[in-house]
């Protein structure tokens, strides 16, 4: 008997053709796109990139509060330049990051990775270390001021138990940046370690349990295995660590207004001056373009040494 098959030419075997999509198809995608992001696109626009230009504008003129400006070119940065003031402020927010930038990434990776060893109540504890993050930096400023007070402040208290001090740290002009420094890198460790700490649990676990079968130390597998794994977070977190380090202005300003004698008087203090105090508002622009070429040019020094291509 013979099995009649279906032809594979008949129309039932045919596949149906699939319709093809209008020449504006992919451009009506893009448009959609566009529509959606265009309410954050123009919130940029009218909040970051239009005063930045504004900005750029207003340091190359002699613009005052009455609305009176004149153009002046390059004046200001050249002043800039010969301001002794600027020179000692420029001093003062280098020496100040010299000293947050790396307690700060050292207490967030320290913490990280002890959390990432907890295995119970591991959320609760990164709260707990995520909370100074989320407080006011001038309630921050307050109670660690009471802290460092030479009469009466805690600090001083638990070091007479031991027969030192009373200690001037927000009075004398050798310790009120490390003191400023520590305020600070308490404050903000904490969005720090959680960056770091979801970097640490990237690293694939089969790269460390062959290093513990190679018998290689805790410090050998940190070092040869995690560290490397970690540097291009290392490399995010030390960049915005150095831009939040040479914005540093809110803890100056609360616990020791610039002082002693200048020695707390950051670049930002010098801005704030310059623009809300004497009004010379072209003058205050300069050093803000100023100091975003100075932070630019550290971000590219770290990228080059920390930073790597993926």
């Amino acid at each position: 008997m013979t099995q009649v098959g279906v032809d594979r030419d008949s129309p039932a075997r045919r596949p149906r053709p699939v319709p093809l999509r209008g020449r504006h198809g992919p451009r009506r995608r893009a448009w959609v796109g566009l529509v959606f992001v265009a309410p954050m696109l123009a919130l940029f626009l009218a909040f970051r990139f239009l005063p930045a230009v504004g900005a750029v504008w207003l340091s190359l003129t002699d613009y005052r509060l009455s609305g009176r400006w004149k153009f002046v070119a390059f004046d200001n940065y050249a002043r800039l330049l010969q301001d002794s003031l600027f020179h000692q402020s420029l001093v003062v927010t280098l020496t100040y990051t010299l000293i947050f930038v790396p307690l700060t990434v050292l207490l967030s990776l320290g913490t990280a990775l002890l959390l990432q060893q907890v295995v119970w109540q591991r959320g609760f504890f990164r709260g707990v270390f995520f909370l100074p993050y989320v407080t006011s930096i001038v309630l921050a400023a307050v109670i660690w001021k009471w802290i460092y007070d030479a009469q009466d402040g805690l600090l001083n208290a638990v070091l007479g138990l031991v027969s030192i001090g009373p200690i001037d740290f927000l009075g004398s002009d050798h310790s009120v940046l490390a003191s400023i420094a520590v305020t600070s890198a308490w404050k903000g460790f904490g969005y720090s370690m959680l960056i770091l700490l979801a970097g640490l649990q990237a690293v694939p676990r089969s790269y460390l349990e062959a290093a513990m079968i190679d018998g290689a130390s805790a410090w050998q597998r940190f070092r040869y295995i995690v560290l490397p794994q970690l540097r291009p977070v290392l490399f995010f977190v030390l960049v915005i660590e150095t831009i939040s380090a040479f914005q540093v202005f809110d803890a100056m300003y609360v616990m020791t207004g610039g002082g002693p004698v200048r020695a707390s008087y950051s670049l930002v203090y010098f801005l704030y001056d310059s623009g809300f105090k004497f009004f010379d508002f072209g003058y205050a622009s300069a050093i803000g373009i100023m100091l975003f070429f100075i932070v630019l040019i550290i971000s590219l020094i770290q990228r080059r040494l920390v930073g790597r291509d993926d």
